[in-house]
C-alpha cells in the first residue's frame, strides 16, 4: 500500500476509483474467463514449467 500522508487531496481523488470504474470492475469479476488460441487454458503439465520470479513471503 501507498502512504497518503504526504499527498494532497487532489492527488488522492485522482487515485480513487470512480463509480463507473467500480461498476466496470464488478461486471468484469462476474464475467467468465474465455480461453482462445492466443490465451489457452493452462494444463497441469504446463503449469509445472512456471517458476516463481520472487521469493515467497514469510507469513507471520
Amino acid at each position: 500500500m501507498v502512504s497518503t500522508d504526504n499527498m494532497t487531496a487532489e492527488i488522492i481523488e485522482e487515485l480513487t476509483f470512480s463509480e463507473e470504474d467500480l461498476t466496470l470492475l464488478a461486471k468484469a469479476r462476474k464475467t467468465p474467463i474465455s480461453f482462445d488460441e492466443d490465451c489457452p487454458e493452462t494444463t497441469p503439465k504446463r503449469a509445472l514449467k512456471f517458476r516463481r520470479v520472487n521469493a515467497p513471503r514469510n507469513s507471520g
